[in-house]
């Protein structure tokens, strides 16, 4: 698997330097991430190269770079390391307390005057504390990212990350929770158990088909929403790229045939709304049969892999294996959504000189599109679950914004992260 590595790579100043230590990385089949002169002097620069490696290939490619005349791999850059340094986030105090009298007025004893009014009436709580604004960002660790069970400690810097990013795309507090935890039940009774400090429950990188069951008995039994957005999340922003690209080609989409190969948490969630959108032939592959038959109880077919790319007008790939489709597989006009991160199924650019119309990867559709709006329009109203119309709502509103040439907008722009969460608003109160 290649994992992003930042590479101090030195070169003098002497004419196409850099350009022989890039024709090495490109030799070598790897993608660079960035490149940033990082420091200079009279005689040298030192770059940090951002690149995917593998360790197969990692010091085969560091001592062809130190081959070349007057450049040299100084180190590797701990700028990732850096900023995750004392963790990402922190609480902080929105009120202060600075006087003996507003010391009285948050603790005791007028405190407890708010907690008997609560006691009074539980529905205050959404008033008087962080409740309606907080989100629960709980995980077992069991599929961090592309990079399988590590275990619950070992994906609280995901957690963090996300809410850092519910903090700064639309102000809501993100709190991780780890359980280290993988039975289903004991995990849904532990959630349950601190639901009342939450305005709602976001279930993160739960492995496939545990994170269904617990998705479905959280939902069933908290008054408060609860979204699994490795389902959820990316299923919104993948349907969000189908409806752009779509009405570009001039296709109908719930007309055409969608096939959706791997059936774990994002492809049984993509295809679970694909079909409640109207979609009405959803093919799908997987090697568990449990998944295949989950996916025909909802309404699609399953078949096998040749047959599903010979058939479908749109292929959308979840699989986490790399190189997955092969290229003589993608017929002419597809479309093709390879979102396996970090590496697709088939990359983008093969699956377009194979004929495909359109060929995206999961760096472009990001489930980051959808579930912070979505959140922050499902607090504001105060619903007690997200619906299929809230979720329809948030896709159509990316589709809306994708500019020219993308299917979907840049997911660090607050404006439109504001117009989801709007449109989730207005489709709240529509089912109301």
């Amino acid at each position: 698997m290649k994992v992003p590595e930042i590479l101090l790579i030195e070169t003098g100043h002497r004419p196409a330097s850099l350009a022989r230590v890039l024709e090495v990385v490109d030799a070598a089949g790897l993608t660079i991430e960035s490149l940033e002169a990082v420091g200079r002097d009279r005689e040298k620069t030192v770059w940090e190269l951002t690149l995917e490696l593998d360790e197969q290939v990692d010091e085969a490619v560091l001592r062809r770079i130190d081959a070349i005349p007057e450049v040299e791999v100084v180190g590797r850059s701990d700028r990732v390391f850096n900023r995750h340094r004392g963790g990402k986030i922190e609480t902080v105090s929105r009120v202060p307390v600075s006087t003996v009298q507003e010391l009285r007025d948050i603790y005791t004893p007028g405190v407890a005057r708010v907690c008997l009014a609560l006691r009074e009436d539980p529905a205050l709580a959404r008033e008087y504390t962080h409740r309606a604004n907080t989100v629960a960002i709980v995980t077992n660790g069991t599929a961090v990212l592309g990079l399988g069970d590590l275990g619950a400690l070992a994906s609280l810097p995901v957690m963090e990350g996300k809410a850092a990013l519910f903090h700064q795309l639309v102000g809501i507090s993100g709190v991780p929770i780890l359980i280290d935890e993988t039975d289903p039940d004991r995990v849904v009774e532990a959630i349950a158990a601190i639901a009342p400090s939450f305005g709602a429950i976001q279930l993160a990188d739960i492995g496939a088909p545990r994170c269904f069951a617990i998705e479905e008995a959280l939902s069933r039994r908290l008054d408060i929403p609860v979204l699994h957005d490795d389902q959820d999340g990316t299923a919104v922003v993948t349907l969000a790229a189908l409806l752009s690209a779509t009405r570009r080609m001039g296709l109908d989409l719930e007309n055409a045939s969608v096939g959706q190969i791997g059936l774990g948490a994002a492809g049984t969630g993509i295809t679970r709304l694909l079909l409640a959108y109207g979609v009405g032939d959803v093919l799908g592959v997987d090697l568990d049969p449990r998944a295949v038959a989950r996916l025909e109880s909802l309404g699609g077919r399953g078949v096998g892999l040749e047959g599903l790319m010979a058939n479908s007008d749109i292929v959308v790939a979840a699989t986490g294996v790399k190189g997955l489709i092969r290229p003589e597989m993608v017929r002419p006009g597809q479309l093709v959504l390879a979102l396996s991160k970090p590496e697709p199924e088939i990359e983008p650019e093969v699956a377009l000189a194979q004929g495909a119309a359109y060929a995206t990867d999961g760096k472009s559709v990001n489930n980051l599109l959808g579930f912070p709006g979505l959140f922050r329009g499902a607090l504001d109203v105060g619903v007690r679950e997200i619906t299929e119309a809230m979720l329809f709502a948030a896709a159509e509103t990316l589709a809306r914004l994708a500019p020219e040439g993308q299917l979907v907008p840049d997911p660090l722009d607050r404006a439109v992260h504001r117009a989801v969460a709007e449109s989730v608003r207005e489709a709240a109160r529509d089912g109301a």
